[in-house]
């Protein structure tokens, strides 16, 4: 696509470190590039141990796909251990859930985005589960060696409302036990000194009751589809367990429908979801013939908390040449509702209950921004924070542009 000469836009802040990868990322418009670095979720290389031809959990293509799971294989590589401490000041290992199956996971305590939407999967399957729960403990090791506190990781897990979830253990321990047992499961992770950040692995390791890692998945795009991959991810779990205890568990049991690409300069389907503040079924084809920012947020996500406002200034400043749509990802109305009111937000609030569309939209972390033109074609997409300014100059510039 061209690239055509345009004023400088406004200074863009430093953004945060991604939580699990990097790259350069380019702002598609078209007739306009706009060379922005943001961060993007993009899941390390990582090499699986070796395993067997055969495997006794079942897995379905959806599993497969969701997860990122190999059905034609199963590890059988105990689990290196663990001895850590848990958001809570327990002693915690990995020994003590024998009998149990366990989602390990490796976490940042500082993570402000992506994080979000991994705990809302895991609230999310703990629902699932049922009166399984008690069998599949979510255990996450702090992967974050600057911050290596039991503080920073309870209060990480009070912002992402699992606190009073009873299998939850985010875990942590010295700055060099913790560097010894991400290297030990290969999960990559790089720290930036200067900013106190880091970079890791999105790795999910299902570890059955006898402390055998049977599949190794990741946490990608997908997982913004809260109801297909939470159920999946409970389900792999469940199914690692004796056949005694074996069962279907709660949420969606089809495959999702194909959905339509919501990749830059595709036209997706227009969004129906309900309105937050009535419920009342909403469409943005409404809006057709205007350009729409959907920004898509939730409560738990610290760094909405900064972006919800500038937004809102935005919406005010930009006037009638975009219409502003935010919509909630997998939260309580409740929750969502008392947050708006807290950042004074005005604008349109959508909620998706499912994480449906954000799914659909391959949202890879919160908060994350959409630009339709007035056709209704895909010209941005923005991961992370954005300034009032920010959008105000994308906004005018399309305009400007007639795009």
């Amino acid at each position: 696509m061209p690239e055509t000469t345009k004023p400088n836009p406004p200074a863009t802040p430093t953004p945060t470190r991604p939580r699990i990868g990097w790259m350069p990322w380019i702002l598609g418009v078209s007739g306009l590039v706009v060379i922005v670095l943001v961060t993007i979720a993009v899941a390390k290389p990582f090499s699986a141990p070796a395993a067997s031809a055969a495997s006794s959990v079942a897995i379905s293509n959806q599993m497969s796909n969701l997860l990122e799971v190999n059905p034609l294989m199963t590890l059988d590589t105990t689990a290196p251990a663990v001895q850590l401490t848990d958001q809570n000041g327990r002693a915690t290992s990995l020994s003590q859930f024998r009998g149990k199956a366990v989602i390990l996971t490796f976490g940042d305590d500082k993570c402000t985005d992506l994080c979000t939407l991994f705990a809302q999967d895991v609230l999310t399957a703990d629902k699932d589960l049922g009166a399984s729960a008690s069998n599949i403990q979510f255990v996450s090791v702090n992967a974050n060696r600057f911050y290596p506190s039991v503080a920073s990781v309870k209060e990480w897990t009070d912002q992402h409302g699992l606190a009073h979830t009873a299998n939850w253990h985010f875990l942590t321990g010295s700055t060099a036990t913790l560097k010894t047992l991400a290297n030990r499961y290969g999960v990559e992770v790089d720290l930036d000194q200067k900013t106190r950040t880091i970079v890791h692995g999105a790795e999910m390791y299902f570890i059955d009751p006898a402390g055998k890692e049977i599949q190794i998945g990741e946490f990608g795009v997908q997982s913004a589809n809260t109801a297909l991959f939470s159920h999946a991810m409970a389900q792999l779990a469940v199914d690692t367990l004796p056949a005694g205890d074996q069962h279907s568990v709660a949420g969606p049991k089809g495959p999702a429908s194909k959905a339509a690409s919501t990749a830059l300069e595709s036209t997706p389907p227009p969004v129906e979801l309900p309105a937050l503040a009535s419920g009342a079924p909403t469409s943005t084809a409404s809006f057709k013939g205007h350009y729409v920012v959907l920004n898509f947020w939730s409560s738990t996500c610290t760094a909405c908390v900064a972006e919800l406002p500038a937004i809102q200034a935005a919406s005010k400043n930009l006037g009638g040449k975009a219409v502003i749509v935010g919509i909630d990802v997998s939260d309580p109305t409740a929750a969502a509702t008392a947050f708006v009111r807290r950042t004074g937000a005005s604008y349109l609030m959508l909620r998706d209950p499912n994480g449906t569309t954000a799914g659909q939209y391959q949202i890879t972390g919160l908060p994350y921004t959409v630009i339709l033109s007035p056709s209704g074609t895909v010209v941005v997409r923005h991961p992370g924070s954005m300034t009032a300014e920010q959008l105000e100059y994308l906004i005018q510039t399309l305009v400007a542009q007639g795009n």
